[in-house]
């Protein structure tokens, strides 16, 4: 069995496990607590009454951040011609159509979103075995297959979160740095609960959101109120 530090020890000790802490303070708890040498991300996750297995209860979606989340996000695009062009001009990491396809195919990996104009969803679908476990598959709902590639570019960049249902009926999300003042972050978590509950899907019955815990990298979960 893994021994807990001494700092994870004292940051559980600061925090009431059964207690669920209005959002201000929560977000005072979990920064406090992110002693680490490193800038810890700060992230959320909800728990949800729901089962994705079916379809009408699948959550998905994709939320901007008011504050960005503080990670260098690097995209790659599927483009050609114009639409390529578009896209290094909006600061794409990597863009191209069947050679960036053969690039992926033999181990290219250093990009953490993928958007695709149309007409190039034929050569991306190949790439199904290697995106789609890494949740990085372009999809219409997410705003990554667009012909405005620029702004989805730009969006990514800015601090576009996206967001998945797992098994268990948990989203989560890195929303933000232990270096953030505690303002910016209450509004990042403000702005991905509003957007998980506007989500809510037509098969969900009963008590939708039921837990919300904010935590730090290295640190204790901290239980949020829901303010619905």
């Amino acid at each position: 069995m893994a021994k807990t530090s001494k700092k994870l020890k004292a940051a559980y000790e600061a925090v009431d496990r059964n207690k669920a802490y209005p959002l201000a303070e929560a977000v005072a708890l979990v920064k406090g607590n992110a002693s680490s040498k490193f800038d810890e991300t700060i992230e959320i996750a909800m728990n949800l009454g729901v089962d994705p297995r079916h379809a009408d209860q699948m959550v998905r979606g994709v939320v901007a951040m008011p504050n960005g989340t503080g990670k260098t996000m690097r995209v790659a695009v599927f483009a050609k011609d114009a639409k390529a062009d578009e896209a290094k001009a909006a600061g794409a990491d990597l863009v191209g159509a069947d050679d960036l396809a053969e690039a992926i195919q033999n181990g290219e990996s250093a990009f953490d979103r993928v958007i695709a104009t149309p007409d190039m969803m034929g050569v991306v679908g190949r790439l199904g075995k290697v995106l789609g476990p890494r949740g990085l598959m372009p999809n219409p709902k997410l705003g990554t297959v667009t012909a405005d590639v620029a702004a989805a570019v730009a969006a990514a960049k800015a601090g576009e979160v996206q967001y998945r249902a797992e098994k268990a009926g948990v989203v989560h999300a890195g929303i933000g740095k232990a270096s953030f003042d505690e303002g910016k972050i209450a509004e990042n978590a403000a702005a991905f609960i509003e957007a998980v509950r506007k989500a809510r899907p037509s098969g969900a019955k009963g008590q939708y959101i039921k837990k919300i815990t904010l935590s730090s990298t290295m640190g204790a979960g901290v239980f949020v109120e829901d303010v619905a």
